[in-house]
């Protein structure tokens, strides 16, 4: 009589975590929580800068997961966690110890409004993995949102201008609101993953680029603000500009 042959057994899983870009969203969850940290002791500078450098190790850590392949769910859910505390929570406590906190109500629901766009806005992020149009991002990314107010408070405090004065206190209190409402909205932000960067490029786009590095470089705190600036406004403009081309077609079809 033959054998029956044996079922194969099932391959084990892999226990633990990748450490190398794991590293990196540790650093930039970190990064996050010190920005906390320096504007409890009023260092608002360092903790604007703290930001941003969180957002340099956020982009940091899926590529370098993507380039020795060792992505996992683990680190997609990780570098969400990490995310909340770098740009949703840490901008808003940042923003309402400097100068919210003067105005009252307002102030907190202002911040809260920001912590909860970037709240929602990274849980609606995870469930469209796999689904979404890679080109673009379905409202404003975090990071971005984030960027505006750190680079906010970084121009002030460059200056001297404190969150004592009312007319950066309103800005502020507008800032975070509309940060926030655009994080959960429907426009759609191209999010430049399709931009080859081991291609040729024409030799005017490097001069380009090499510009716009001395540009930030003079004035990093300016640059970086006005760059995420109109980030934010190209969604809704575009959008805008979509609606206007669709409904002159539709004019001329009539």
């Amino acid at each position: 009589m033959s054998e029956e042959p044996k079922p194969t057994p099932a391959p084990k899983r892999r226990r633990g975590i990748y450490l190398l870009p794991n590293l990196f969203t540790t650093a930039a969850l970190f990064s996050g929580f010190y920005a906390i940290t320096a504007a409890l002791n009023h260092h608002f500078e360092w903790a604007a800068i703290a930001i941003f450098v969180a957002m340099v190790l956020d982009g940091m850590d899926g590529r370098v997961a993507r380039m020795t392949n060792t992505q996992s769910a683990f680190g997609a859910e990780y570098d969400s966690m990490a995310d909340m505390i770098s740009f949703g929570a840490a901008p808003a406590l940042v923003l309402y110890i400097w100068t919210l906190n003067g105005l009252g109500k307002i102030g907190w629901i202002a911040a809260f409004v920001h912590c909860a766009g970037a709240a929602l806005r990274l849980a609606r992020f995870n469930t469209q993995i796999g689904t979404a149009d890679k080109r673009f991002f379905q409202g404003l990314p975090s990071p971005s949102a984030a960027a505006i107010l750190a680079g906010f408070v970084w121009i002030c405090s460059q200056y001297d201008v404190t969150g004592d004065n009312l007319v950066v206190a309103y800005t502020t209190l507008w800032l975070a609101i509309a940060t926030g409402l655009l994080m959960v909205s429907n426009f759609r932000y191209y999010s430049f993953k399709d931009v080859d960067l081991r291609g040729r490029v024409p030799f005017i786009k490097a001069i380009t680029i090499m510009l716009a590095f001395a540009l930030v470089f003079m004035n990093p705190a300016l640059a970086l603000f006005l760059f995420f600036l109109g980030y934010a406004i190209s969604g809704p403009a575009v959008t805008l500009i979509s609606l206007r081309k669709k409904r002159r077609l539709d004019h001329r079809k009539v």
